[in-house]
């Protein structure tokens, strides 16, 4: 059976609340299901209630984003515990840095006559963190781009007229505060940040002396050449291996791992997650980490 570690909802640049993920995954007969929104806990609590319900083994989980050296990339967080003061502190810092970015994409959007205002991107986010996938449907559905890539390549891309940097914490920060908080952190689709595949050895040998725990070998992204080395990579360093689909409801996963999906991550990353989260236990996986 498959499992879905890499999932998005409302509560970031996803369209279904975190209940439907659960009722999704159930139809699909996932073994295994994480919400894993950008930069927020906000869906937490509604996806481990539905997952319980719906008797599915379910995780806390986040993605963040963060920077190693002169490379941006994302950090993904399984297990912690989504009420851990000093965790939701910690998150408020990044959830302010979007807030002024979302800002100043506002003003550089206007300044090359396309007409948005703050409240069009308030209704279509509804709730949780608003990112730039918001103002890339929002420049689809008022005609200015046809696309959401074009809306990225156009304007809101790295470099390109509308993009703002934010802030970010380092990948050593976050590996660290997701430790404090009791969980597991894994680099993300790292296929993405080199399709070529020449960073991956030495970036996740010095992840790993920063104690990272994972690395996402299945991804929508990743060839199986990809997936080979990774998973190579990951052995090599005593790594646990993971992966999802990256589901947001529409690019660049329209649909859940081992639903309609040739991506199908095994149950058996469900079992050993579980297994470095409560080490010294031998048992099954809980409905609710």
């Amino acid at each position: 059976m498959c499992v879905d570690l890499h999932t998005h909802s409302i509560f970031s640049d996803g369209t279904a609340t975190p209940a439907e993920l659960i009722a999704m995954a159930s139809k699909c007969h996932l073994s295994g299901l994480a919400l894993t929104d950008h930069d927020t806990v906000e869906g937490v609590a509604e996806f481990l209630r539905a997952g319980q319900q719906e008797k599915l083994t379910v995780i806390s989980g986040l993605e963040i984003s963060t920077r190693h050296r002169e490379t941006s990339l994302h950090m993904l967080g399984y297990g912690f515990d989504p009420h851990h003061p000093e965790f939701l502190a910690w998150l408020d810092t990044l959830q302010q840095g979007r807030i002024l970015r979302n800002t100043e994409i506002l003003e550089k959007l206007g300044k090359l006559g396309l007409d948005i205002d703050s409240k069009e991107i308030e209704d279509l986010s509804g709730c949780g963190q608003t990112g730039r996938p918001h103002f890339a449907r929002l420049l689809v559905n008022k005609g200015y781009v046809k696309t959401m890539n074009s809306a990225f390549t156009h304007y809101l891309g790295k470099n390109k007229p509308a993009w703002c940097p934010r802030f970010s914490y380092t990948a050593a920060e976050s590996i660290a505060i997701i430790h404090k908080a009791g969980g597991l952190a894994v680099l993300a689709h790292p296929g993405q940040l080199d399709p070529s595949g020449r960073i991956h050895s030495q970036l996740i040998y010095e992840l790993k002396e920063h104690h990272l725990d994972g690395v996402e070998v299945f991804h929508p992204s990743h060839t199986r050449k990809m997936q080979k080395k990774l998973n190579q990579l990951a052995v090599k360093h005593d790594l646990l291996i993971t992966g999802g689909s990256d589901f947001h409801g529409q690019h660049p996963a329209a649909v859940l791992a081992g639903c309609e999906h040739t991506l199908c991550p095994p149950d058996s990353i469900m079992i050993e997650l579980q297994k470095r989260l409560n080490p010294g236990k031998n048992k099954n996986p809980a409905n609710a980490l």
